[in-house]
């Protein structure tokens, strides 16, 4: 298991792995069955994926609004006089038009073969107000740059608002190989062959691996098991194997 270890100066960015909010931004806890609303939640390669990585909080008491009037970002937050005159003050500022940028002031320590990378929380993705933050991806290898100094976000359209408020998560970072070591081929006849047979008998059985988990929600989607059953029986055969 890979041990990450972090330093911060702001005790308010709160790094913890990332967890569904429920209530929330990963929808109501409702349960899986015929008229029920469907929730991201309710997807398990979406759940699975929302929980990969590292949440960091907005760690300051004052909400900050960042608009976008006539082509120029305008920041709407009071944070007072700064703590230290080491410090960046305000936090966030612009970084040309199309972006603008926080000091975020946290370090994470992951070895040599390994980085971290930034990216958009995922309630970004299940936002329907269009107010989220929007980290941009950046990758830093942490072996030899012991320090996060900023994170780049991408700056709202004309008229929009990104919206920072306490307590909310405003982006997660992901811990990943430090280089992408892989070449892209196209499957042989032989491997294409085996994984449309496989395919095939998923397809068929899916009645029987779903017969008890399907669903229609109150927009007439219908969902099933069939994924989240194998998914089970899978963790299930790699734990026998450990």
């Amino acid at each position: 298991m890979l041990d990450i270890k972090f330093r911060s100066s702001n005790s308010g960015l709160k790094p913890r792995r990332t967890k569904l909010e429920m209530p929330g931004w990963a929808g109501q806890p409702t349960p899986r069955v015929n008229g029920s609303h469907e929730f991201p939640w309710h997807c398990m390669p979406f759940t699975e994926g929302a929980q990969y990585g590292i949440e960091i909080f907005y760690p300051y008491e004052n909400e900050l609004r960042v608009h976008m009037r006539d082509g120029n970002l305008v920041f709407d937050g009071d944070f007072g006089p700064p703590p230290s005159d080491d410090l960046q003050w305000p936090p966030f500022r612009s970084f040309g038009k199309e972006y603008y940028t926080c000091q975020l002031l946290l370090d994470l320590k992951v070895g040599k073969e390994w980085a971290v990378r930034t990216e958009p929380h995922p309630r970004f993705y299940t936002d329907r107000t269009d107010t989220v933050p929007v980290a941009v991806p950046a990758l830093l290898r942490t072996e030899w740059w012991p320090m996060i100094s900023f994170v780049v976000f991408k700056s709202p359209a004309e008229g929009r608002t990104h919206i920072f408020r306490p307590g909310e998560p405003m982006l997660q970072i992901m811990v990943i190989p430090v280089t992408a070591e892989f070449t892209l081929t196209p499957m042989n006849e032989e491997e294409a062959a085996e994984r449309e047979m496989r395919g095939r008998r998923i397809h068929a059985s899916r009645d029987t691996l779903a017969a008890d988990s399907t669903w229609t929600s109150d927009t007439d989607t219908v969902f099933d098991g069939t994924y989240r059953h194998l998914l089970r029986a899978a963790k299930a055969k790699g734990k026998e194997a450990t």
